[in-house]
């Protein structure tokens, strides 16, 4: 892929430190934060989209060029801030949710919204999958349930009540992982969706900020507010691989140390690496099974609030804006607002060779 963007030469596998003058912006990105991306997933697509979602109360999805250019296609209101992006897996439609209570399917086609979802407050995640090959979608609010949806029923066809908040939600395969407040992590089995498969709290000692699937939905990754990664497997056979990281912090000085929020976490969909992205405006990429960290990348500039790949990897896709970590004061008019589209050249996210085989 060293032809994306440019023809820049992949970065030699010793140097750790990457490298961000390949990256190009979005054109026309939301006029204000951005919480959330996502690729359309479909290998069958010769083409990219990108769906962002805004608290300019804006769903918004670019066609993405090979040179890295982009344009709109088509966008979608909502009656508030829109806290969640998700395609569907043909990747002809487009699931948000949001402040306004409710969770719509945007048709890329034919530009048409509806509303699929209805909570009693905010939709924090709305994700898509499949249940026996029927298209659902499964929303999670900060009414502290988790609601399925089959789209040719205005109702649920089931609910989940969780402990607390939802804060975070991911799906892969037949694996749904619920993070809610007070560090709750409830683990679903899909093909059996109306009970925990397991319950446990959080491994970080912190507010979760984050969940996020293995591409072979073997486990999940968890970011915490005070810039720590926890990988968690989801059966016990598995658990001496469990292990939790820093990142997302600075060096310390006169033994104080400045934490960051992992704000996003996202599995590279062919190596099945991994990025962290944080309050301090940076991202790194990881190889969990070495344990170790592929790259670092410089300071984007402002909070990175979310990521994403494409569906071969040759993309990582970062929003930067404010994620309001530093409170009111933070929030000035200069504060950046724009998606940036990073070619992921050559080693960047491959796993380092294995010394010893498991």
């Amino acid at each position: 892929m060293s032809g994306l963007f440019g023809s820049a030469a992949a970065a030699s596998s010793s140097n750790t430190l990457g490298d961000l003058k390949q990256d190009v912006e979005l054109g026309s990105p939301p006029e204000d934060s951005i919480s959330d991306l996502a690729f359309n997933p479909n290998p069958n697509d010769q083409k990219d989209f990108l769906a962002v979602s805004s608290w300019d109360k804006k769903v918004r999805v670019y066609e993405i060029m090979s040179n890295g250019q982009s344009q709109g296609k088509v966008s979608m209101d909502h009656d508030g801030p829109v806290l969640s992006v998700d395609f569907f897996k043909d990747g002809t439609k487009v699931l948000s949710g949001g402040a306004d209570k409710m969770a719509k399917a945007l048709d890329l086609n034919t530009g048409q919204g509806v509303q699929i979802a209805q909570h009693d407050m905010p939709v924090r995640s709305v994700r898509y999958f499949e249940a026996n090959g029927t298209p659902m979608a499964v929303t999670g609010s900060w009414d502290k349930t988790v609601k399925y949806w089959d789209f040719r029923s205005p109702t649920p066809a089931a609910t989940l009540a969780c402990q607390e908040r939802i804060y975070s939600m991911d799906v892969r395969n037949n694996l749904l992982v619920i993070g809610t407040a007070d560090r709750y992590i409830n683990v679903v089995d899909l093909s059996q969706p109306t009970k925990f498969y397991k319950t446990l709290q959080s491994p970080l000692k912190w507010q979760t900020r984050v969940v996020s699937c293995f591409t072979d939905a073997q486990g999940f990754a968890i970011g915490s507010i005070e810039g720590r990664c926890a990988i968690q497997y989801v059966e016990e056979k598995d658990a001496s691989l469990n292990f939790s990281f820093k990142c997302h912090r600075d060096p310390p000085q006169s033994n104080v140390t400045n934490v960051y929020a992992v704000n996003d976490i996202s599995f590279h969909p062919i190596h099945g690496t991994f990025s962290t992205a944080g309050s301090d405006g940076t991202f790194h990429f990881w190889d969990k099974d070495a344990k170790h960290r592929l790259k670092g990348y410089p300071n984007v500039g402002g909070s990175i609030t979310a990521t994403t790949f494409n569906k071969t990897g040759s993309i990582f896709a970062y929003a930067i804006s404010n994620d309001w970590s530093k409170g009111y004061q933070g929030n000035t008019s200069t504060y950046p607002t724009k998606v940036m589209l990073h070619p992921v050249q050559g080693d960047e996210c491959k796993p380092r060779p294995s010394v010893k085989k498991r």
